[in-house]
Order: structure tokens, then C-alpha cells, then sequence
């Protein structure tokens, strides 16, 4: 059976590594932006030092313009170690890749006026390959539903996060990127409901990220998805400046759990 693993993330902002409140980030009203930490490190030493513990799969976001440089300095200290996400488009695409990136991580290109496109998709998996395309469906949850929200999350799609929608976007990817919106950089516990129902609707490799604040976090994803989805940890964590989680103790995790 397999076990939820630790996958961390280098989130960048104005190109330097930040961990901020999800819903917060707002380029109309960028007084509202809630930031709970500002790394003194460069990207590369977070790329490096997830190297060196072999932390595959690692996601760098880009939040917002003025981050691409940033981005490939990460890309470079650990080629085909990291996807890449933010701003990415079918013409874009093929550069991140090239710059080293495993896979591209892709939202608002799919959903053109907030609807979603399968046609859009269907190209990128042509274009790259299933492989290569990670689908992030970062939601905010309206009623008893989630709903994928796009544009740094702020904009409400009309693609609701279930079984159906699961089913039909894992034929042409190969892994979700899921961060619960409301709760992102809260550091107040993670989404149970949806991780459950993650666990349940999944048929290929899904990390979910918000509200994680503490090591026990990493049993509970994987009692709620049957080690189905991995989490992982943002401002709780000691290298993102938080006091809730050891960087130390998620590594000891992944080497207990995944014998790697």
C-alpha cells in the first residue's frame, strides 16, 4: 500500500522565496498581501538542499510577474528535479523544460474567460506529453464543494474538484497540484474533507498543500487517503521561518515510509 510522502515547494514573489496567505494575493489591491515569511536564502539554496535529500517533485510557483529569473537560478541547481508553475502557457511551456524544469505545472491557461477548455489541454499533453503536465486544481471551497479557482486564486472557475472532473483531466496529465485556497499560509489544519475525497476520486500522483502545522499532519493525509496524496508544508515549516515543523522530521518521514 503506498504511504503520503513529503513534497515541499519553493513559492516565489517579486523573485525572492516567500511564504504568503493563499487568499491574500491580490495584484489590484497588492496592500491586501499577507506575507508570513521572506527568505534571506536564494532559490537555489532551497533547490539544492531538496537535491541533496532527493525531495523529487518538488513544485516552484511563480506568484505574479518578476519572477522567471528566479526560477531558472532553481531550475539550474537541480535540473529534472523540480516543476515549474505560474504564468505557464502552450508557448511557453517548451522553454521551462528546456531550462530544466520536469514538468510544468499549468491553472489559468486552461480555463480562457474562467471556462474550462479541454482543447487547451488536450495540446499541452500533445505538445509535451501526459508526463510532462502536472494540473494544478488549487480551489476554494463554495457550499459542500470545491471550485477551481484561477489568477493567484482570486478568480472562481466553473470547474468544480470531483470525481468526474478527476477522471476526465488524469487522461492528459500525469499528476494534480492541489492547494486548499482558503486555508493556504493559515497554518490553522489542513482540509480533512477534501483530502478525503482526494484520496477516494485520484488515479494519479496528487500533492495537496494548506494549512498543514504539524508533523502529525503527514499521518493524518495519509489515514485520509489511504497514502494516496502527499502534503505538503509551507509557513509551519523551519525553513520558511515557521516554528510547527521540522524540515528534519519531514525528511525522517519520507525515509521511514517510502524506503528511499
Amino acid at each position: 500500500m503506498p504511504r503520503s510522502q513529503f513534497r515541499p515547494c519553493i513559492d516565489l514573489h517579486n523573485g525572492q522565496v516567500k511564504q504568503i496567505v493563499g487568499g491574500s494575493l491580490n495584484e489590484d489591491n497588492p496592500h491586501e498581501l499577507l506575507t508570513n515569511f521572506v527568505s534571506s536564502e536564494k532559490p537555489s539554496y532551497y533547490a539544492e538542499l531538496y537535491k541533496r535529500h532527493n525531495l523529487t517533485g518538488a513544485h516552484v510557483i511563480k506568484l505574479g510577474p518578476g519572477n522567471d529569473e528566479a526560477a531558472r537560478e532553481a531550475l539550474r541547481a537541480w535540473p529534472g528535479g523540480l516543476q515549474i508553475g505560474g504564468g505557464i502557457t502552450l508557448d511557453n511551456a517548451r522553454e521551462w523544460i528546456d531550462a530544466g524544469a520536469d514538468k510544468v505545472i499549468i491553472t489559468s491557461y486552461l480555463f480562457p474567460d474562467t471556462r474550462f477548455s479541454l482543447s487547451r489541454l488536450q495540446e499541452f499533453c500533445n505538445k509535451l506529453g501526459k508526463e510532462r503536465v502536472v494540473v494544478d486544481l488549487s480551489c476554494r471551497k463554495q457550499g459542500n464543494k470545491w471550485i477551481v479557482a484561477m489568477n493567484k486564486w482570486q478568480t472562481i472557475t466553473n470547474m468544480e474538484v470531483n470525481k468526474e472532473s478527476l477522471d476526465l483531466l488524469s487522461n492528459y496529465c500525469s499528476e494534480f497540484l492541489i492547494h486548499a485556497a482558503d486555508v493556504e499560509g493559515l497554518c490553522q489544519g489542513i482540509d480533512t474533507k477534501l483530502v478525503e475525497y482526494l484520496g477516494k476520486w485520484t488515479k494519479v500522483p496528487t500533492t495537496y498543500a494548506g494549512g498543514a502545522n504539524s508533523i502529525t499532519d503527514l499521518e493524518l493525509v495519509n489515514k485520509l487517503s489511504n497514502g494516496k496524496v502527499d502534503l505538503t508544508f509551507g509557513s509551519a515549516l523551519d525553513i520558511f521561518g515557521g516554528t510547527k515543523v521540522k524540515f528534519e522530521d519531514c525528511i525522517a518521514w519520507n525515509i521511514k515510509n517510502n524506503n528511499f
